[in-house]
């Protein structure tokens, strides 16, 4: 039988600090840090907080649902990973925090109204690229998407001083 790292209890904790983490990180910075780049087509802090709001509407839970509900006989919609960016938003930094505070905590409701035993952690869905996919799966993506999201919003910002940092970028891997 294969072992598997994922425990959801563990998983929630990630999934639920997420949206604090980034308030915490991103509140209160001037435009200079929130409109940082890694050049051209690359994403902004405030690009990354779109993004990861509009997988909350459209990714996370309704996969999930498709998957519970439906198993492999229906096929996930594709998500659009670049819709954010044709969306225009004049929400405040603080307005995008809050909605992403919002779903989040809408979601991880509805994760444990649907995830109750260890044996739905198994069940399978059908991705429109992948193929056959485990809720497990599913869910352990979701928080290695937050995560790698959180380490794109610092290397962003971290790039910001690369020419300024001089002899010591020898030391700091996340200029390289």
């Amino acid at each position: 039988m294969q072992e598997f790292n994922f425990e959801l209890g563990e998983a929630m904790e990630i999934l639920d600090r997420t949206p604090g983490t980034l308030s915490f990180l991103l509140s209160g910075l001037s435009d200079r840090w929130l409109d940082a780049h890694e050049g051209e087509d690359t994403w902004t802090p405030i690009q990354v907080l779109d993004h990861l709001i509009e997988a909350e509407k459209s990714n996370w839970i309704p996969r999930l649902e498709l998957m519970i509900r439906h198993g492999e006989a229906a096929t996930f919609p594709p998500f659009d990973r670049y819709a954010h960016l044709t969306k225009q938003s004049e929400s405040s930094l603080n307005s995008k925090l809050l909605e992403f505070q919002k779903l989040r905590r809408l979601n991880l409701t509805r994760l444990q109204e649907f995830v109750k035993t260890d044996e739905q952690l198994a069940l399978q869905g059908r991705h429109p690229q992948f193929g056959t996919v485990k809720v497990r799966e599913l869910l352990s993506t979701w928080v290695v998407h937050d995560l790698t999201h959180m380490y794109q919003i610092l290397r962003i910002m971290a790039k910001r001083y690369k020419q300024d940092v001089g002899p010591w970028i020898e030391y700091l891997r996340i200029l390289k």
